[in-house]
């Protein structure tokens, strides 16, 4: 079996790009996913069985998703073959399944290797399902979308998903001594510079290994931070506005103000703006959250938050992302309570619960004589006339016991309303006794 060095020499240096010459020859070669290769794991027990079940690789780009498959293939003895769903149609499918069925006959199986496989629609992906099931080809799919929402429920039965992850720095910095053994020099970086290097490539091996390619074919003169950045560009964050991505990063952003994190939200914040994100739709989340996580615990989130989205519209971008950011900073500094958010969903639940009673009639106004006769408005005291400014009068009603759907607690703004409404509750108590006297 060809090793990694062995394989990358047989051509001149030069003659491929880095990331192919140092394409691993051997699974042991992989960095970067030891979850799923390491004794133990879900691959190394499927090898260990001779056995290979069909599979979703999930993973962001630069993972190592089609070298693991074709070093999959290589380890269990089976043809490999790969097609792109994005290059590939329904004659490009039935071609391909007819060849496994051929080899299938002369004793060797296919490992048909699926790069894309989410981008196939649903009947395409449903075409699968006869030859997964009877071993015409064992089907390795690679997706950089959350296979739950984009791949049939169908296919997916049939397969095992396993997720690989980004590459930290520390397989980064693995592939790049390979690199350098192999160009047989280090690459002309300072200290802080090879640093960058690793978080330019945010995440992605052979975008890094493209741009250490560039790096040694500068030259020999040592790069620092600013020459760096001079020779590569950097790259386009992984970010889909439109994909779980951008709902995994609101997400974050939403939890990490809720949880009073000031500092991870703003990192999440510029991670969207960075990528792409409108901004507007940013400032909405904001307001929302100012009334569903703030609310009356400080009243004031919901006009900072609306003076953000009012400001990004005068100013636009890049001005106005300043004042979004400093809603940011405000919501997730403000004292939380969703109390407000709660009492709304007793209250809706109430309002279906008892139907369309009306409400008491002393709260009625008798605009017509008829009306009068009726009751309507009998008995209305008018609260301000009130020595405590304040009735104690029934608002629910007749057919309905008092609920109590509002309960603030004892942060910000809501400690002083806690009061209030606990005040009132006593003097309720208090005039209706007098009443009942009466």
């Amino acid at each position: 079996m060809t090793s990694l060095f062995e394989k990358a020499l047989d051509n001149e240096p030069g003659s491929r790009p880095l990331a192919d010459r140092l394409r691993p020859g051997r699974l042991s070669e992989v960095v970067g996913q030891d979850h799923l290769l390491k004794e133990g794991a879900p691959l190394q027990r499927m090898l260990f069985s001779d056995w290979l079940a069909s599979i979703i690789f999930w993973g962001p780009p630069g993972s190592g998703k089609t070298t693991i498959a074709r070093l999959l293939a290589q380890e269990v003895d089976m043809y490999f073959e790969q097609i792109s769903a994005v290059f590939s149609g329904v004659a490009d499918l039935r071609k391909a399944f007819e060849a496994a069925k051929l080899r299938r006959q002369d004793g060797k199986r296919t490992l048909l290797f699926v790069d894309e496989i989410h981008r196939f629609n649903r009947a395409q992906q449903d075409g699968f399902l006869p030859y997964v099931e009877d071993g015409t080809i064992t089907l390795v799919g690679a997706t950089t979308e959350n296979p739950s929402f984009e791949l049939n429920g169908a296919l997916l039965s049939r397969c095992q998903v396993l997720v690989l992850e980004r590459h930290d720095e520390a397989s980064l910095a693995a592939l790049l001594e390979r690199a350098e053994e192999l160009e047989g020099r280090t690459i002309p970086l300072t200290a802080d510079a090879r640093e960058a290097l690793l978080h330019l490539a945010d995440g992605d091996g052979r975008f890094f290994l493209n741009m250490a390619e560039t790096v040694f074919r500068s030259g020999d003169q040592e790069l620092d931070v600013e020459g760096l950045t001079r020779v590569i560009s950097k790259r386009a964050p992984a970010y889909d506005k439109d994909k779980e991505g951008h709902y995994n990063l609101i997400s974050a952003l939403h939890k990490s103000l809720r949880g009073s994190d000031v500092d991870a939200a703003l990192y999440w914040f510029s991670r969207m703006i960075d990528g792409g994100e409108d901004p507007l739709y940013l400032a909405r989340r904001l307001v929302r959250f100012a009334v569903e996580d703030i609310g009356m615990a400080d009243p004031n989130a919901l006009v900072q938050a609306n003076a953000a989205k009012d400001a990004y519209h005068f100013l636009g971008s890049p001005e106005g992302e300043l004042a979004i950011a400093q809603s940011v900073i405000y919501l997730a500094t403000a004292p939380k309570s969703n109390a407000g958010y709660a009492a709304f969903k007793l209250a809706k639940s109430a309002a279906r619960k008892h139907g369309s009673h009306m409400p008491p009639k002393h709260i009625l106004n008798a605009p017509t004589a008829l009306m009068k006769d009726l009751g309507y408005g009998k008995d209305y005291a008018y609260d301000h006339n009130d020595e405590d400014g304040f009735s104690g009068q029934n608002y629910f009603p007749d057919e309905m016991r008092r609920e109590q759907y509002y309960s603030p607690p004892e942060r910000g703004f809501e400690r002083e309303v806690r009061k209030r409404l606990e005040y009132w509750a006593k003097l309720r108590a208090k005039k209706q006794a007098e009443k009942t006297k009466e």
